[in-house]
């Protein structure tokens, strides 16, 4: 008989499987620090190339440091001519997490030793996963629209230079800005499905290209990333303000969810909101339409007030609510939102997968292996007895030769 008191079948939420250095999560205070830093000091202050430095050597970067390290990102930004032929051969309709995906697995077909698992093999596999994905994001929009790809410069920030590739000129710089710091706010949140699958198949000693492709694969799931792509869809649907306060209620009284309410982890304010809010606000501002940003404050509000009438209880807004309003403002369309998530949190992919693989405290990785309780017992605990075909039931015997 099952234990009525067994931790299964809850997605392993609460169940501590490994130690990390690289990311904190205070659900219960509303906190995020990504090695020790705050994630509001880090949204002010750095970079995303220099939060992307951090997590991947655990700590900050000296200005030679950091200078080198972008000048390598800058230097892996392109793609293989023959992954851009990969591309251009793909089918128009094939989803862009998909693409993205399956490009990441391609990158190990262009390392010079693959089977080079040293840390400093990996560091570099980090700075090239890192500079190449907004590549492939970017090139993959174009192709699929039918436009001519644009090839990255050498001049332009990480972020500033995904919009110029997206968009085929240069961005405006208080646009790109943004766009840096919400990459800074996304590039790692601990151990979540997809930071968890990254590091699972690196348990396994596969290399960094396959972890990555793995995370990938659990992001472009609809419970994982795609929340905000829900979120701009559900402004879309709701067309004005005026709307709004009918659309949440019914919703709620459904027994639905207002996509980017409510967290897994936080039982507060996410801390990302308080960043991503008055970005919105100045975007909405910069191009001289704030409908999305105001309508959005209207659901946050309505939302609060209706669930509080009917659970009792509070609610609050994820780092999905305002991004989605925020990333359509810099003119990223709502199904590049995700893979801009993907290129983002890649860099605490593989700062996870180093981790992993070098962390002082277990050197070599320990092979992720749970445990399921079976619960068939379809032919009681002596098991199955197997049946030819012609005796199962229902089956015509056949004749004898």
């Amino acid at each position: 008989m099952a234990d009525p008191n067994s931790t299964k079948n809850i997605g392993l939420r609460g169940i501590t499987v490994a130690d990390t250095k690289i990311s904190k999560v205070e659900g219960d205070k509303g906190n995020l620090y990504y090695r020790g830093y705050h994630i509001h000091d880090l949204a002010r202050n750095s970079t995303f190339e220099e939060t992307a430095y951090l997590l991947i050597y655990g700590r900050l970067p000296g200005a030679e440091e950091l200078r080198h390290f972008t000048s390598q990102m800058i230097l892996n930004r392109d793609l293989p001519d023959m992954m851009v032929h990969n591309l251009q051969e793909r089918p128009a309709t094939a989803g862009t997490m998909d693409v993205v995906q399956s490009a990441a697995s391609l990158l190990a077909d262009y390392d010079a030793d693959p089977r080079d698992e040293s840390k400093e093999a990996n560091y570099d596999r980090a700075i090239n996963l890192i500079a190449k994905l907004p590549t492939m994001v970017a090139y993959w929009e174009r192709i699929r629209s039918q436009q001519p790809i644009v090839r990255p410069r050498t001049d332009l920030s990480h972020a500033a230079n995904f919009l110029y590739m997206l968009h085929g000129q240069a961005p405006d710089p208080g646009v790109a800005r943004e766009l840096d710091v919400a990459l800074v706010l996304h590039a790692d949140h601990t151990f979540n499905a997809s930071t968890f699958a990254a590091r699972e198949v690196a348990s396994t000693r596969a290399h960094m290209y396959a972890a990555v492709s793995a995370a990938c694969g659990a992001l472009s799931g609809e419970l994982h990333g795609g929340a905000n792509t829900r979120v701009m869809e559900m402004l879309h649907q709701i067309g004005s303000i005026e709307n709004v306060d009918e659309y949440v209620k019914t919703t709620l009284e459904s027994g639905n969810k207002v996509f980017g309410m409510g967290h897994a982890v936080y039982k507060t304010y996410d801390p990302r909101m308080f960043v991503l809010q008055p970005m919105s606000e100045r975007l909405g501002k910069i191009t001289g339409d704030t409908s999305w940003y105001d309508m959005s404050v209207a659901v946050m509000e309505s939302t609060v007030k209706h669930f509080k009438r009917l659970k009792n209880a509070d609610i609050y807004p994820n780092v999905d609510f305002f991004s989605a309003s925020a990333y359509f403002y810099m003119g990223i369309p709502p199904h590049l939102f995700t893979p801009v998530f993907a290129f983002s949190r890649v860099a605490g992919w593989c700062a996870h997968v180093i981790e992993e693989r070098f962390a002082e405290a277990q050197p070599k990785p320990q092979l992720y292996r749970p445990r399921a309780e079976y619960i068939g017992n379809y032919c009681g605990e002596e098991g199955c007895v197997y049946v030819p075909m012609n005796k199962r039931p229902g089956e015509p015997e056949t004749p004898s030769s």
